[in-house]
């Protein structure tokens, strides 16, 4: 069954949840505020998205702009970023799709529709 990062209060990921549930497809919703990815899943989760590090970080988020990361980044290592990604479910980009053998980062509908139907 697909995992589910969700913030409730995000607008984005109330949308996401609507399309699976439109869509009939089964999943598990998972506060990423309350009970947000550890270190070695993102590292999993990265492994198998293919994607940048950095489409990771939610970067229109409170934190991620009082901590300058826009500017920080860039000179941290991997390791660093994911160690931080860690710390705080509200710096990851929400929604995240975990499936088997797939990860997805935010909601895209075309996005989701070919990978998920």
């Amino acid at each position: 069954m697909l995992k589910v990062y969700c913030y409730n209060r995000c607008t984005t990921c109330k949308k996401a949840l609507k399309w699976l549930d439109e869509n009939g497809i089964e999943h598990e919703v998972i506060d990423i505020k309350e009970d947000h990815p550890d270190e070695q899943s993102l590292r999993e989760f990265y492994a198998t998205s293919g994607l940048p590090l950095k489409r990771f970080f939610n970067t229109s988020g409170k934190i991620y702009r009082e901590m300058g990361l826009s500017k920080k980044l860039k000179d941290m290592s991997e390791d660093e970023q994911l160690g931080l990604l860690a710390t705080d479910g509200m710096l990851v980009k929400r929604p995240l799709v975990v499936g088997d053998g797939f990860v997805l980062v935010g909601f895209k509908e075309a996005e989701w529709q070919e990978t998920l139907k």
